[in-house]
């Protein structure tokens, strides 16, 4: 049966619409992100829609986003969704999204120019539910030049056999039709730790969710003063174990998870012993020492080890 007219002409021009996600908390770079969002090349045929989570306990973004509205061409949704909670600000983005696609990045990133075209042309020739990019990080002069060199602070995803069976929110297009992403949200019980994105897309996976990486798809991080240090990396690199080891704790049965506790013990091991071989060159010394550390945090979460808390710690003091 031929459909109206009118309805074919409706379904020709309807506008894809892109929703664009940024959690913020207490942060002046929300500026720059927001500013290198109004300069993104649309994709065509696609209109964007920015929604800005502000996780503070008073709305302290609002008048941030109300003086750079006259500035930015496209529709800003600002959410005051309180307080000190990760997952609460990812939720209201998911809460709020009105699009097709749901894409997020950080407060303290800049998006590059054809930085939703590459995400989009990938979740249209893959069909993927998910889209990851590559965070690049943007080094100071004052940063060590082991971290400089061996690029510690950058984001890619990791393949297992071929796939890509988890994910990050800090570059992502979200396609919200796909019933692995039905109903989902973050954990709030993560929401001061970390991991929740970890567990988001893990779970969409294991839901039959596909995870995709557009190579090209690039925001740029800075990494400030505080980041750029030792002891960041390693609480970073810690929790990240953590969660890993909790997840493989929760799908662990019978004798399963002892053995992979002297698994994750044994690489553990492997590592410092080769970090100690490499003492004399500092980029793989630090890259081997991070991923003991790495491995250790999944002891530790396999254990039940609660993980260590990253957001929210300011106010809680």
């Amino acid at each position: 049966m031929n459909q109206p007219p009118e309805q074919t002409k409706k379904q020709q021009t309807r506008q894809l619409q892109i929703d664009i996600g940024i959690c913020t908390y207490r942060r002046a770079s929300l500026d720059e992100a927001l500013l290198s969002l109004a300069v993104l090349e649309v994709p065509p045929g696609s209109r964007l829609r920015i929604i800005v989570a502000d996780n503070d306990k008073t709305p302290s973004a609002r008048e941030r986003v109300e003086a750079l509205r006259p500035r930015i061409a496209h529709e800003i949704a600002y959410v005051h969704c309180p307080a000190s909670n990760i997952s609460i600000a990812r939720n209201a983005c998911l809460d709020n999204a009105t699009g097709d696609f749901l894409a997020f990045i950080d407060d303290d990133e800049d998006a590059s120019e054809d930085w939703l075209v590459e995400l989009l042309s990938t979740a249209r020739a893959t069909k993927a539910d998910a889209v990851l990019g590559p965070v690049r990080s943007v080094y100071a002069d004052t940063a060590p030049r082991w971290m400089r060199v061996g690029d510690f602070h950058s984001t890619l995803p990791v393949w297992v056999n071929g796939e890509i069976r988890t994910g990050y929110t800090c570059n992502v297009l979200l396609r919200l039709s796909s019933q692995s992403l039905a109903g989902r949200r973050f954990n709030l019980a993560l929401g001061h730790t970390g991991g929740e994105d970890t567990e988001f897309f893990s779970h969409m996976h294991e839901a039959g969710g596909k995870i995709a990486f557009a190579e090209k798809a690039y925001v740029y991080e800075p990494v400030t003063e505080n980041r750029a240090e030792l002891s960041w990396l390693a609480k970073r690199r810690f929790r990240f174990g953590q969660t890993h080891g909790r997840l493989l704790q929760e799908a662990g049965t019978g004798l399963n998870r002892p053995k992979q506790i002297v698994l994750a013990a044994a690489k553990a091991g492997f590592c410092y012993a080769a970090a100690l071989a490499c003492v004399f060159s500092a980029v793989p010394r630090y890259r081997y020492a991070l991923r003991g550390i790495m491995h250790s945090g999944v002891v530790s979460g396999l254990l039940g080890v609660r993980e260590i808390r990253q957001y929210g710690t300011a106010e809680a003091a």
